[in-house]
């Protein structure tokens, strides 16, 4: 069975803090997600590594003795990962759904031929954390993320849009109002559309239901076109992600979101200024201006 890095850093962290919600707090990722990747360990190695409870978390005998042994490991690997990287010539650029970063990725290599470009698509979940953990040099996310210890630069801003289901009511309009959409159900954490909180019907009766677990801009389009829910997107994504069975219609009144380069202040990588120059001179999208996608 191969060990998952990624997932050891998890356990560390919440082994160290003893609280799922603290430990989200220091790797800068959702407390459900945590969650969900300790368990997935935990059934990876077929133990249970803490005990829970309302009141308290501790650690089993089986966690204890993967504490001993995890923090040489990872300190191993760190090393051996900065090795590597200072004998070759490779930069791993992250983006997230609805971005594109061919056009600086191609200008750069043309500049360095000798250097070796990898890709990572990253997710809200995550967009920042392959930042602190190295699995990416320099990346494209989106805000709000938490900024600690990273280098932002803004690049451009896009409007945001309600992704209906084609046989939605609403689905016809050229533009809507946030309080057109206050009887939907909303399927993100309403955190992430603050201005939909003011008008929500679900939340005012407290009859919102549960929103599951998307591990993917797909999914939660899936259960868009089901009629299950509305999503709030950027109009990048809903651009990239088109579908005859959704709809992207303008919100008048919700802000743009930001979309901005980012990286560790840590990482030494002499290729990433040189990206972040050339994606803030290639513009919005990268690729070309953003459209509303055709209804």
């Amino acid at each position: 069975m191969d060990l998952d890095l990624r997932k050891l850093r998890y356990f560390v962290a919440v082994a160290e803090e003893l609280h799922f919600g603290r430990a989200a707090v220091r790797l800068h990722i959702a407390q459900p997600a945590l969650s969900r990747q300790i368990k997935a360990f935990e059934a990876e190695l077929h133990v249970e590594l803490f005990e829970r409870s309302r009141r308290s978390t501790t650690l089993t005998d089986a966690g204890r003795r993967l504490l001993d042994g995890a923090g040489p490991l990872l300190a191993s690997a760190v090393a051996l990962q900065r090795r590597v990287r200072r004998d070759t010539a490779t930069l791993t650029v992250g983006f997230m759904p609805g971005l594109t970063v061919t056009a600086a990725v191609r200008a750069l290599t043309d500049r360095h031929p000798d250097l070796s470009v990898d890709l990572v698509r990253t997710t809200w979940d995550d967009q920042v954390e392959v930042l602190y953990d190295g699995r990416v040099d320099v990346g494209l996310v989106r805000l709000p993320i938490p900024q600690r210890g990273l280098v932002v630069r803004p690049l451009f801003t896009e409007p945001r849009v309600v992704a209906l289901s084609a046989e939605h009511p609403l689905a016809g309009k050229e533009s809507v109002r946030i309080h057109d959409l206050a009887d939907d159900h909303l399927l993100q954490d309403p955190d992430a559309v603050p201005e939909w909180r003011d008008v929500a019907v679900e939340l005012r009766e407290g009859t919102a239901a549960a929103v599951p677990a998307f591990a993917s801009i797909e999914e939660k389009l899936e259960h868009v076109a089901a009629g299950r829910g509305i999503a709030v997107v950027p109009l990048s994504a809903a651009g990239y992600y088109r579908r005859p069975d959704v709809v992207a219609v303008p919100v008048e009144d919700l802000g743009p979101n930001q979309v901005c380069v980012a990286w560790a202040k840590d990482n030494r990588s002499p290729w990433i200024a040189e990206f972040a120059e050339l994606a803030a001179t290639d513009g919005p999208g990268l690729d070309g201006p953003i459209r509303c996608p055709s209804r």
